[in-house]
């Protein structure tokens, strides 16, 4: 059974996509996740390779071909033709927008820690597709993007941020990206008021 101290340390990565920093946003960014509760307790800026790309989006090694499958199952369901009718040559399609979406400038990697890390990141960030995600969400208020438009113009959705799906994936992806000793163990005043359990010391 897990305890409760390691459930308020869980941890999940985060990447600011190129077009949020161009965008400017890296502050709003910060500003929800920090409004949350959560702790940053690793950041850096750089310029993605194609080799580490491949490495987050690939790490099963039938990632191309269910993920042209999965692509080929939308269009199908909306009365769309594929680019490609193959689940393979769609999956690669797919990869190598990914990989020029992601390496066409520099990508903030940021590492952050709290109760429930990961789900709480992911419903702040909102669904992969900012059409559709829900108002209040980073990509709901702050993009305008669509799957339509992004498939019209043979690039990736831009939807600002990369989030962890599940533990699994954060932490295999926060290995990738971070050394263990760039990962920062600190204190912050307002933990004590969201994990002590009395809330002892408040009044004087």
């Amino acid at each position: 059974m897990l305890q409760s101290k390691n459930l308020k340390k869980e941890k999940t990565l985060v990447i600011i996509k190129p077009d949020g920093i161009q965008r400017t946003l890296i502050g709003e960014i910060i500003r929800r996740y920090e409004r949350c509760g959560l702790k940053l307790v690793a950041l850096k800026m750089l310029i993605p390779t194609r080799d580490i790309i491949k490495k987050h989006y690939i790490s099963n090694p039938d990632w191309i071909k269910d993920k042209g499958k999965q692509v080929i199952e939308t269009y199908t369901q909306h009365n769309k033709q594929p680019p490609y009718a193959d689940p393979h040559e769609m999956g690669e399609f797919i990869f190598d927008i990914l990989v020029k979406y992601m390496t066409s400038g520099p990508v903030i990697a940021m590492i952050w820690q709290g109760i429930n890390a990961i789900g709480i990141v992911r419903k702040t960030t909102g669904g992969t597709e900012p059409l559709t995600s829900d108002v209040g969400t980073i990509r709901g208020d702050l993009t305008i993007d669509s799957y339509q438009i992004s498939d019209m113009d043979k690039r990736a959705v831009r939807n600002l941020i990369h989030a962890s799906g599940n533990p699994q994936e954060a932490q295999t992806e926060i290995n990738l990206w971070f050394k263990k000793d760039e990962i920062i163990s600190y204190r912050l005043i307002n933990e004590e008021i969201l994990y002590d359990v009395n809330l002892d010391g408040i009044l004087e």
